[in-house]
C-alpha cells in the first residue's frame, strides 16, 4: 500500500472520531488546516504539514491511550512516523507545532485568549507557556516560522460549519513530496 493510500485510510477510518472535545472530527480538523494553508497561498510542503500535523493522534502512529490527562507527545510521534516518507520541510513543522503554540502564548498578546478550551487544556499538559529564554531558543530553530504558520491554521481549523475538501484533494501534492515509498 502506498503511503498516500495508508494516510487516506487513517483519515477515512479513525479520523472520523471526535477530536479532543472539539466540534469537529480529527480528520475534519486536519483537512480544514490544510485548506486554510492552501487558501493562504502556502507552498505544498506547508499545506502538507498542516494536513498531517495531528497524525500522531492516530492510535497506529502515536499509540494514544485516550487519557486526557497525559501528554502523549503526538507531535514527535507524528513527525517521526511521517519521516519514513516525507522531507524535513513537512515533518519538522509537525514536530514543532506544539512548541509553536507555547511560543505564541508567550510572545503574542491575546493569543492565549483565542485558544479553544481543548487547546488551553492541552497547553497545560504540554508544558504551558515558554520562558523568555525558551522562546528565544525556539525562534532560532530552522523550521520555527513554518511551525508558527501551521499552528495558526491549526487553531483556526475547528469550525463545524466549514466544509473542507476531501483528503484526495491533497493527494497529488503529497505524492510530489514523497522522499520514498
Amino acid at each position: 500500500m502506498s503511503p498516500i493510500d495508508h494516510l487516506a485510510g487513517l483519515f477515512a477510518g479513525e479520523g472520523v472520531r471526535s477530536y479532543l472535545g472539539e466540534d469537529v472530527s480529527l480528520a475534519t480538523h486536519m483537512l480544514q488546516a490544510a485548506m486554510l494553508a492552501e487558501r493562504s497561498g502556502a507552498p505544498d510542503h506547508l499545506a502538507a504539514a498542516a494536513l498531517l500535523h495531528d497524525v500522531g493522534h492516530f492510535a497506529e502512529v502515536g499509540r494514544r491511550r485516550g487519557d486526557e490527562h497525559v501528554d502523549y507527545q503526538h507531535e514527535a510521534a507524528g513527525a517521526d512516523w511521517l519521516a519514513q516518507w516525507f522531507p524535513l520541510a513537512v515533518t519538522e513543522p509537525v514536530r514543532l507545532h506544539v512548541m509553536a503554540k507555547r511560543y505564541l502564548c508567550t510572545v503574542e498578546p491575546g493569543y492565549f485568549a483565542r485558544l479553544s478550551p481543548a487547546s488551553v487544556h492541552t497547553l497545560a499538559l504540554q508544558g504551558g507557556v515558554l520562558t523568555d529564554p525558551e522562546a528565544r531558543a525556539f525562534e532560532q530553530l530552522a523550521h520555527a516560522q513554518s511551525a508558527i504558520a501551521v499552528r495558526r491554521w491549526d487553531e483556526a481549523a475547528k469550525d463545524p460549519l466549514l466544509a473542507p475538501p476531501p483528503f484526495e484533494h491533497f493527494a497529488d501534492a503529497l505524492r510530489r513530496l514523497l522522499t520514498s515509498s
